[in-house]
């Protein structure tokens, strides 16, 4: 990739991040990024997802509760901004 994508690819990351959790942080971006990249990898290839989760069952562990923390920040930003 070349550097300016890799600038604007970023600055898409930090827009949606500030969207979904109400603040951006280097570990938002970082927890929001491996989020994406897990859920549309479940939904695009369930079988690898399945595999990698049977190969690594703490790292499972460690991305469903990186999950449950996006999730409550995105609901306590939509309960704070009403939405």
């Amino acid at each position: 990739m070349n550097g300016k994508l890799d600038q604007q690819l970023d600055g898409l990351l930090e827009k949606y991040t500030e969207l979904l959790l109400g603040e951006v942080t280097e570990e938002h971006k970082e927890n929001v990024k491996a989020w994406v990249l897990y859920t549309y990898i479940a939904k695009s290839m369930p079988p690898l997802v399945k595999h990698w989760n049977e190969q690594y069952p703490d790292a499972k562990q460690d991305m469903m509760a990186m999950i449950k923390e996006i999730k409550e920040l995105n609901d306590a930003h939509r309960a704070k901004s009403g939405k």
